[in-house]
């Protein structure tokens, strides 16, 4: 039933995209000729020698139709959420392009999720507002408020001050989101496919996961890099479903034990991003423990007419596991993990970029199918088990469909399953939009 639901939506919607995208084209197309049509009347008033004034007048058209087809094909240069800087979504970018003074921005995603085996749900899931400040050319503040569930929750996702010396090197401390992965700060709705985010990144990747810190951030020729010291961990959130729980949040964070976190990425070819992340630091936090905590990840994204490929995999490695269970009375197969692991693989393709190929329009149309796999109970300490039920594989088949670069309309169907055997599936459709 629900495949035939999503056949029907991409069968409506496809027609819609490509009528629209036809309208833009055609607008486009047509200023184009009138301009052809000026240009020849210009030339020709200036071979007989007359017209001055009306020349003027054609020449002043001419800037006006050229300043709309260039607003049509490739956006408006004005401050607005298109760009991605320092590794932010574009919305959250902005005020690295404003003038001095503030700006404001946000994103949210309204959510409807329909399993196979639960009661379906229709969420406000996210609503977000960015508030940035320009003291000057060197100085900046940037933040971002969280409102989840239609407000149940809410919460500061980060908040720093940035420091900007040279693109080589600049300062930033704050409440920091931890460069790790693509989602963890790359968030927003139209910067990745799915209407959930992959799961690999929530639970080997504790995404949303910020800490107060400092450190470092910069570009030089095809690199780029984060790197800082942040509040560490605490390991008495730890279970046998990941790291999540050992999120501190910034609230008022322990801070016995610190962790270091860095992250290099390489541009060097056109649509091409490849690097990897390393954290490293203890998560006991002031008890007998010291729960050394490691993770690496590394991560591809290729974009090339069209086509779009993702590839991530992250590895944990935990110290003095059989400690931590004794001390959160831990036992059997609720071992917390010694190593976890995680990885996918996505790959998409926009459908209006290869049937409009020279538009430079805003739409896109993306069929996209994404494959992770995670356990986060990889290996556990002798005498205690693993839970299978922890070892899973998704399967997600879905589309996207952008009908300007700020909006998103997501529609997918996962399929989950376990070495339990108790795999499950869901149907997910996500309006999302970012300004």
């Amino acid at each position: 039933m629900r495949f035939r639901i999503l056949a029907l939506l991409v069968l409506f919607l496809l027609p819609l995209a490509v009528f629209a995208q036809s309208a833009e084209n055609n607008r486009a197309d047509q200023l184009e000729r009138e301009i052809e049509k000026l240009r020849a009347e210009i030339a020709a008033m200036k071979n007989e020698g007359t017209g001055d004034d009306r020349i003027t007048e054609l020449e002043r058209r001419l800037e006006v139709i050229a300043a709309e087809i260039e607003r049509l094909k490739i956006g408006e240069a004005a401050n607005t959420a298109d760009e991605s800087e320092y590794g932010l979504g574009p919305a959250a970018s902005k005020i690295y392009r404003a003038e001095r003074g503030s700006s404001v921005g946000g994103y949210g995603e309204l959510l409807y999720q329909s399993p196979e085996d639960g009661e379906a749900e229709f969420d406000l899931l996210r609503a977000v507002l960015y508030f940035g400040y320009k003291f000057n050319d060197r100085w900046l503040f940037n933040s971002e408020i969280e409102y989840e569930h239609a407000g149940e929750e809410v919460g500061v996702e980060f908040a720093y001050l940035d420091y900007l010396w040279r693109p080589q090197a600049n300062l930033r401390a704050g409440l920091l989101l931890v460069p790790m992965g693509f989602i963890n700060e790359l968030h927003e709705p139209t910067t990745f496919l799915g209407a959930n985010r992959p799961n690999v990144e929530r639970l080997i990747i504790p995404t949303t996961w910020r800490e107060n810190g400092f450190g470092l951030f910069g570009e030089a020729g095809q690199l780029s890099y984060r790197t800082y010291v942040v509040a560490g961990l605490d390991a008495s959130g730890f279970t046998a479903g990941g790291i999540r729980g050992g999120r501190q949040e910034g609230i008022e964070s322990s801070a016995e034990d610190l962790a270091w976190v860095g992250r290099l990425d390489f541009t060097g070819l056109p649509g091409l991003l490849v690097g990897g992340s390393a954290y490293v630091g203890d998560s006991g936090q002031g008890s007998d423990l010291g729960v050394g905590t490691q993770i690496l990840e590394g991560h591809l994204e290729w974009k090339w007419r069209g086509l779009e490929l993702r590839a991530l995999a992250v590895q944990a490695e935990l110290d003095d596991v059989a400690a931590l269970n004794r001390e959160l009375d831990l036992r059997g197969n609720r071992s917390v993990g010694e190593r976890l692991t995680g990885q996918y693989l996505q790959v998409g393709y926009d459908v209006l970029a290869a049937l409009f190929p020279n538009t430079g329009g805003d739409q896109a149309f993306i069929p996209f199918g994404r494959w992770e796999t995670y356990n986060t109970q990889d290996e556990v300490p002798r005498g205690f088990s693993a839970n299978p039920a922890n070892d899973v594989e998704i399967l997600t088949l879905g589309f996207s469909y952008k009908p300007i670069d700020q909006i998103v309309v997501k529609v997918d169907h996962q399929n989950f399953d376990n070495e339990a055997g108790t795999g499950t599936d869901q149907f997910n459709v996500l309006l999302g939009w970012i300004f």
